[in-house]
């Protein structure tokens, strides 16, 4: 801080100093080292977006709030080591909070062939060794063990989501599904074996929007009765 007689100038911050303030106020702490990559995931974005057109937010700040805040938001909603990202697209929320959380392993699927490639691509850059990659549908996927936590964001209403990820889950996976605006419609149509565990709706830094992230669980006796249907056949196997 300079001052003079007058007043006092505050520097203004850097880039990185500023996510590490934003991302403060969700509670989640980042290092320098982890603004300075989250920042370089946007480079990467942009580039590719030029060609590819994997984001219609173009605008640098807008893409801080709607793609790595709103990702990091979900931090403390993450149960366990292993996670999934379901419907990715270009890696939110997974690739923010695989930076954030390089403890965990996370899972990263999508059915758009560019869009893991970008996904690959910047793994590679950022060097992160804690994220797979998987191009295929959801529905095809066959892990050798549930995951902990399933992650989903701008995927399908809540009784498609559950359903689409029954076979992932055991019982104690968490769905953690990031929303807009209150899902009342999608909630009454829950389908059985579901029940929803936590609502909150975090304030997203600079984005004026409405957010709710939810906690679904499965119901103890729906499980152990999908347990013993069946295997479905023609599944991806996830190591």
């Amino acid at each position: 801080m300079r001052c003079n007689f007058f007043a006092c100038k505050v520097p203004a911050m850097s880039e990185p100093q500023a996510l590490i303030a934003d991302a403060a106020a969700l509670s989640v702490a980042l290092s320098e080292a982890q603004a300075a990559q989250l920042l370089q995931l946007l480079d990467e974005l942009a580039q590719w977006s030029r060609a590819y057109n994997l984001t219609a937010i173009r605008e640098r700040e807008a893409m801080k709030s709607a793609h790595l805040l709103d990702s990091l938001a979900a931090l403390a909603d993450v149960a366990g080591s292993r996670i999934l990202d379901v419907g990715t697209g270009a890696g939110f929320p997974g690739l923010p909070l695989a930076i954030a959380a390089p403890e965990r392993q996370f899972t990263l699927v999508d059915a758009v062939a560019k869009k893991i490639r970008f996904v690959n691509h910047a793994c590679r850059r950022l060097g992160l060794a804690n994220v797979q990659a998987v191009h295929a549908r959801v529905q095809s996927l066959a892990p050798t063990a549930p995951f902990d936590t399933i992650l989903a964001r701008a995927y399908a209403g809540l009784p498609a989501l559950l359903a689409d990820v029954q076979g992932l889950a055991g019982p104690g996976t968490r769905v953690v599904a990031l929303k807009g605006m209150y899902p009342h419609e999608e909630l009454a149509r829950l389908p059985s074996g579901w029940r929803l565990e936590q609502i909150r709706s975090p304030q997203i830094p600079w984005l004026n929007a409405s957010r709710h992230i939810l906690h679904l669980v499965p119901v103890a006796d729906a499980h152990a009765a999908a347990a013993q249907a069946p295997v479905v056949p023609s599944r991806q196997r996830l190591d």
